[in-house]
């Protein structure tokens, strides 16, 4: 007894379905070569945002009181016993002490104002942002004097300033007149800030891809990414010591913290080497490449921080443009040969499939 065949109807989307059209198939990178994920970038971001908890704190004051105190003394007893076998020397050494004293109570207060300088920068940016929101002109004007007071020392913005006292007389609109301040001074300090970012990543890439050691690459996107951040607050105003240094480049990495932008994604990647194309080569150059690419989110975010106007009239800077004029140069040659090499490999498969 012969069957029948039972005919199957698939509908129009059978009849529509082309094998050519379907996406293809993600190529998982060569056994043992792992995908970067700039590990160096991230435990410097970590060391930056660490916080010792209260007991922490209290041993490290504790300590630092104690240690104090000790060389305090111990440097008494010493000019004290100077003193009495050799008056010279121990009047020397007297003099030396208290310059000692001297030079940390300057460095002291060094410190003290360039913390005040970093507030001043944030005071300015709620002023702006205040007058902007309530459209004050008056407050506007306000702020906007401040910021030429701010920079009026600088031989460089001597002619943004003249071109700023010049135009603001006629306008009597408050988001207009923070307008032209942010592009007359704004425009060329985020230019001096863009080509530091630009050079920072650019450092961090090539000295996290060339040193072979753990901790090495660790500390030099560390150091390379504070120095970053003190150059982006000198040029907005903010000039920070050791203390407010630290203490902004915590400020940068919360704001990086909150906004999620320390994660790394395709669209960080394809724009400096094509995605695929890092897990072709060596993993150095791949984790070399993406702690370039953190490294200019974080020059990004210490700007925000640092600039005393939000972005409103300029466009805020897009983190795949710095790093395509940081990096394009940089691996230019090994990657126009992986790029090469994919795409004979991609020919070979695509002939093979067809024979």
């Amino acid at each position: 007894m012969t069957r029948a065949p039972i005919m199957i109807d698939l509908g129009p989307e059978a009849e529509a379905a082309d094998p050519a059209a379907a996406p293809p198939v993600p190529e998982a990178p060569p056994e043992g070569l792992a995908t970067p994920e700039g590990r160096a970038m991230r435990q410097a971001a970590a060391l930056a945002a660490a916080r010792p908890s209260r007991a922490g704190r209290l041993f490290l004051a504790a300590a630092g009181g104690l240690a104090g105190l000790g060389l305090s003394v111990a440097v008494w007893d010493f000019v004290t016993r100077l003193l009495a076998q050799v008056p010279v020397l121990g009047w020397i050494a007297a003099a030396l002490a208290a310059l000692a004293l001297a030079a940390a109570a300057v460095l002291g207060l060094r410190e003290v104002a360039a913390i005040r300088r970093l507030e001043r920068l944030g005071a300015l940016r709620a002023e702006t942002l205040a007058a902007r929101a309530g459209d004050d002109l008056r407050a506007a004007r306000a702020a906007v004097a401040r910021l030429g007071a701010l920079y009026a020392g600088r031989e460089a913005m001597r002619w943004p300033l003249a071109r700023l006292d010049e135009r603001q007389a006629d306008i009597l609109d408050a988001a207009t007149l923070l307008d032209l301040a942010e592009t007359e001074l704004m425009g060329p300090l985020d230019a001096a800030a863009r080509a530091a970012v630009e050079s920072a990543a650019r450092q961090v890439a090539a000295t996290t891809a060339l040193v072979p050691l753990a901790l090495a690459d660790v500390a030099a996107a560390l150091v390379g990414n504070l120095r970053m951040i003190r150059t982006v607050a000198t040029i907005y105003g903010g000039r920070p010591g050791g203390l407010g240094g630290w203490r902004l480049a915590r400020r940068v990495v919360a704001h990086l913290v909150a906004t999620g932008a320390l994660a790394v994604g395709d669209d960080l990647i394809s724009s400096v080497a094509g995605g695929g194309l890092l897990a072709k080569l060596s993993r150095r150059f791949g984790e070399g490449v993406v702690n370039g690419a953190l490294t200019a989110r974080v020059g990004v975010a210490a700007i925000e921080v640092s600039r005393p106007m939000p972005f409103a009239a300029l466009p805020r800077p897009r983190v795949s443009a710095l790093v395509g004029r940081a990096l394009s140069g940089l691996f230019a040659g090994r990657t126009a040969t992986a790029t090469a090499t994919a795409g004979e490999s991609h020919l070979k498969n695509r002939a093979g499939g067809v024979l």
